[in-house]
């Protein structure tokens, strides 16, 4: 008689494992600001908000308002609309205009020219590390800290046709030597520049000197052990790769060229353009708080600098960033 093994007895089902503390625990709830936390980020965010609309955005769309009309800058009841009137005089019935594009022109080319690149030149100087190097910084970039108006007042002592500094200098090199460099119309528009590049030096070497610092070394070593000579390695190793910096330069010098008015302002005595120094800023100023004003057409000046500004400076950024993405 066969024996018949019988079957083990069913294991009995196994408690289900108690859950993770962690696993019960109910989910975080996003986090919450208090009301004073709104308060504070409504205060810090709102008041910059509302002086940029203010001081800046209101002002603008006043100026474009005011471009299509007629006005002393007297009575609100006088304002009258003259439609196109003011951009058409701009461009065919007032001189000053085009002597004032040209000068603009000049400074843009002036300060992208020699500044710029002697500022590009000093920042890779003193980024090899040479002796003195703070010192060298500070004492460049310290135009930078002071004001265009007081460049200008510094430079006015300078440019003093009776006892400035460079006259002196110049008289004891050729005794009788007398130059008045702010009156004469053909030189004061480049000692104007010339001041204004004493302090645009300085920035631009800082702008530069913050991206060679950012910059890998190892990209230098490599160019050296090619065979690259010092400029072969900036032209075409450090130069390149410094791209975003360089936009960032170009569009400053374009931005200082177009709204250029203070150091000219104290340069040129105020109010009133000395021939030789018509600048666009200073043409608009001249309309709307000169002796007679004439808001309508000053605001249409302002309009035709912010639309030559925009155009400028988007259309080189446009360019810019398809060459990126491509």
């Amino acid at each position: 008689m066969s024996s018949v093994r019988s079957a083990p007895p069913a294991a009995p089902p196994r408690a289900p494992a108690p859950a993770h503390p962690a696993a019960t625990r109910a989910r975080p709830r996003p986090l919450r600001l208090g009301r004073g936390d709104r308060l504070f980020l409504t205060v810090i965010v709102g008041i910059p908000l509302l002086a940029l609309l203010i001081f800046v955005w209101l002002p603008a769309l006043a100026s474009v308002g005011l471009s299509f009309t007629s006005w002393d800058g007297i009575e609100p009841s006088d304002i009258r609309w003259v439609g196109l009137d003011n951009y058409q005089e701009i461009f065919t019935n007032y001189p000053p205009f085009w002597p004032a594009v040209q000068h603009n022109v000049v400074w843009l080319l002036f300060t992208a020219l020699l500044p710029t690149p002697f500022g590009i030149f000093l920042a890779y100087q003193l980024d090899r590390k040479i002796r003195f190097t703070r010192f060298y910084q500070t004492a460049i970039f310290l135009p930078m800290v002071l004001s265009l108006a007081v460049v200008g007042f510094i430079w006015e002592i300078i440019y003093n046709p009776d006892n400035g500094l460079l006259n002196g200098v110049l008289n004891g090199v050729a005794p009788g030597h007398h130059i008045d460099w702010l009156g004469d119309p053909d030189l004061n528009l480049w000692a104007v520049l010339i001041a204004s590049a004493w302090r645009h030096t300085g920035y631009i070497m800082i702008l530069y000197l913050a991206g060679l610092k950012g910059f890998d070394p190892a990209l230098k070593e490599a160019a050296s052990l090619d065979g690259a000579n010092g400029r072969q390695t900036f032209l075409r190793v450090v130069f390149p790769a410094l791209k975003p910096v360089n936009i960032i330069i170009l569009v400053v010098t374009v931005m200082e060229s177009l709204r250029a008015f203070d150091i000219v302002y104290v340069l040129g005595g105020g109010v009133g353009s000395k021939p030789g120094m018509e600048l666009l800023s200073l043409l608009i100023t001249d309309n709307i708080i000169g002796e007679s004003s004439h808001i309508g057409y000053g605001s249409a000046l302002a309009v035709v600098l912010l639309i030559v500004s925009l155009l400028a400076i988007g259309t080189f950024l446009a360019q810019t960033f398809r060459k990126e993405d491509q």
